[in-house]
């Protein structure tokens, strides 16, 4: 036996959901370079190494242009800064 939802939740039409999309917006992240790394800073295009006894961090950013995502980029945490944050203040 089938239970009556209509008078509790109504349909939704096609017609009546929002076509809007989500604004992606650029970001960054903190996260540490692991063994086999082959990134270059976008700022000094250096190799962004992994050191066995050295936690190094990278910062990771998935860049968006016109609301669609375009790139990664990778960056020496001092090269960031460096930079003036371009895609805010990393996550992580």
């Amino acid at each position: 036996m089938a239970t009556d939802t209509s008078a509790r939740s109504p349909a939704v039409s096609a017609s009546d959901a929002s076509t809007e999309r989500k604004a992606w917006k650029s970001r960054a992240v903190s996260r540490s370079v692991d063994a086999g790394n082959s990134a270059y800073c976008a700022v000094c295009d250096e190799l962004i190494k992994f050191r066995a006894r050295v936690r190094a961090e990278q910062i990771i950013c998935n860049v968006y242009v016109k609301n669609r995502w375009d790139r990664v980029e990778h960056y020496h945490p001092e090269c960031y800064e460096q930079a003036g944050s371009p895609y805010g203040e990393p996550k992580g």
